[in-house]
């Protein structure tokens, strides 16, 4: 007989390399429904020195990768118990979805190091973590894995519109859940703003007084991954391969790349949206924050609800739906869609350590 009440500790680290996320989230089931309320979250910031050894973790040979992943395995060990004992918590489990350094699921590979058994030995909870192996071994993209708690905690919503690192939506057709990456976000706009000196373009203010490039919107538009099917998800690698090349062949000030790259942005999501039914959007991740390109998507959107939620939502629902699939792969149950990833068959993802909750 499986509990209908878990008090979870999620942990998220996302490619804008802006710190772990940390919420400790209660889950309740009642009636067949999942409940949720954030009992208290936290952004612990990466030193420069972890920010430098992540973003270059892509380039890692495999001794030093693999080196990478053990003391990374113990940082997140390390700050998970700091903030349990900060804020004496009890949780049921912990889930983590650790840091991707490689996401290649066209090649059968992704990693997202901190998931080694060293973290079941440092933290005495059950742990549950690694949630996208199986679903690339299953033929999958790994990713988004997100909506099944959009469609189980978020469904109010007609679309579910992460601004992360990447732009990623999930929404239901005809009573299939499907997803998909949209476009870059943070990782373009955060390197650019970080050649400034600053950790972000705060509200989008730097970008607000540049000029559009109207050649290099058309030619970042005209990249391929747009036209592809779902589902499709993005990495780091394609930041690398495809977009800063083109960014970096113009030699345009820093304000009119993040200008042009907003525009890019904005006309890419709302391309993708207006493509299905609907009209609310929730909005969350970092780029909620970034007024000038939700003043722009609500521009590229005048028929749509964009509803920015309260912050907590904002900045830890990535770290509250890890928990969740969490406590979906605790009870066995299905926590990825192949409707979403494009795996074989739904399946329940994630590797369980100390598993000893009843």
């Amino acid at each position: 007989m499986h509990k209908t009440s878990y008090s979870i500790l999620g942990l998220m680290s996302g490619t804008s390399l802006d710190g772990l996320d940390l919420a400790f989230v209660h889950f309740k089931l009642e009636d067949s429904d999942w409940n949720y309320r954030i009992e208290v979250a936290e952004t612990i910031s990466y030193s420069p020195a972890w920010v430098r050894e992540l973003s270059e973790g892509i380039n890692l040979a495999e001794l030093e990768l693999a080196s990478l992943n053990e003391c990374y395995t113990v940082l997140l060990a390390h700050l998970a118990l700091a903030f349990i004992e900060k804020h004496q918590l009890k949780p049921d489990a912990v889930c983590s979805h650790g840091h991707t350094i490689k996401h290649q699921p066209q090649l059968g590979y992704t990693l997202q190091i901190g998931n080694l058994p060293q973290l079941a030995e440092l933290l005495p909870f059950p742990i549950v973590c690694d949630f996208r192996v199986a679903d690339v071994a299953l033929g999958g993209q790994g990713a988004p894995l997100v909506p099944i708690g959009d469609e189980l905690l978020f469904s109010n919503y007609d679309f579910c519109l992460n601004l992360g690192g990447f732009a990623n939506v999930s929404t239901n057709v005809g009573g299939t859940r499907i997803a998909f990456d949209i476009c870059p976000v943070n990782t373009v706009l955060n390197y650019f703003a970080q050649k400034l000196g600053l950790e972000y373009d705060a509200g989008g203010a730097i970008a607000a007084t540049g000029m559009v490039n109207e050649k290099l919107l058309s030619e970042l538009h005209a990249l391929p991954f747009y036209e592809l099917a779902h589902p499709k998800s993005l990495g780091v690698e394609f930041v690398n391969r495809e977009i800063l090349p083109i960014l970096n062949a113009y030699s345009l000030a820093i304000p009119d790349v993040l200008r042009t790259f907003v525009e890019h942005i904005s006309e890419q999501i709302s391309l993708h949206i207006k493509r299905f039914d609907g009209k609310s959007v929730l909005i969350t991740g970092g780029g909620a924050y970034h007024e000038f390109l939700i003043s722009r998507m609500q521009q590229a959107l005048p028929n749509h609800e964009l509803t920015i939620p309260d912050d907590l939502t904002i900045a830890f629902k990535e770290a509250l739906i890890f928990g969740f699939l969490g406590v979906l792969r605790l009870r066995n149950e299905v926590n990825v869609l192949a409707s979403v990833t494009g795996a074989r068959h739904d399946h329940s993802s994630g590797v369980i350590y100390n598993d000893y909750l009843s």
